[in-house]
């Protein structure tokens, strides 16, 4: 079940949870962050983030570290691997400086990309087993 919120004017699809870690602007953590919720990062991390929903940095977002979601929509600075197991969307304002490794990408005019990026192919769900016998 997908809802939308709208948070500090932009606005956030809620994939797996209605719960959202919101860290504002102006506020600075240092450490690795760790969340089953999604996130919202207005202000500056410097640290890994693991999450297991949807990551979006707004404009004024910045990490400083590696990236591992499902989804992620960045609009800020990255500077660090970003590791995404489905979509991740680079809108006109983000600044990324490191490798890429993602399912699906999607960079608007004007997004600025220094890496290198690999395109993981979707796991198959079905798979054949045939048991044959030859004589």
């Amino acid at each position: 079940m997908l809802k939308r919120k709208e948070f500090f004017g932009s606005s956030i699809v809620n994939e797996t949870s209605d719960k959202v870690n919101i860290i504002l602007s102006g506020t600075e953590i240092t450490g690795d962050i760790v969340s089953n919720s999604n996130l919202l990062i207005q202000g500056e991390i410097n640290g890994n983030i693991s999450c297991s929903g949807k990551v979006q940095i707004g404009t004024t977002g910045k990490i400083n570290g590696n990236l591992v979601c499902v989804n992620a929509d960045i609009e800020g600075a990255l500077d660090g691997e970003l590791t995404i197991e489905n979509l991740l969307i680079l809108r006109s304002t983000a600044r990324i400086k490191g490798d890429i490794q993602t399912l699906k990408l999607n960079i608007e005019e004007g997004a600025f990309f220094e890496g290198a990026c690999v395109m993981k192919s979707p796991v198959a769900t079905n798979t054949f087993k045939a048991d044959i016998e030859f004589d």
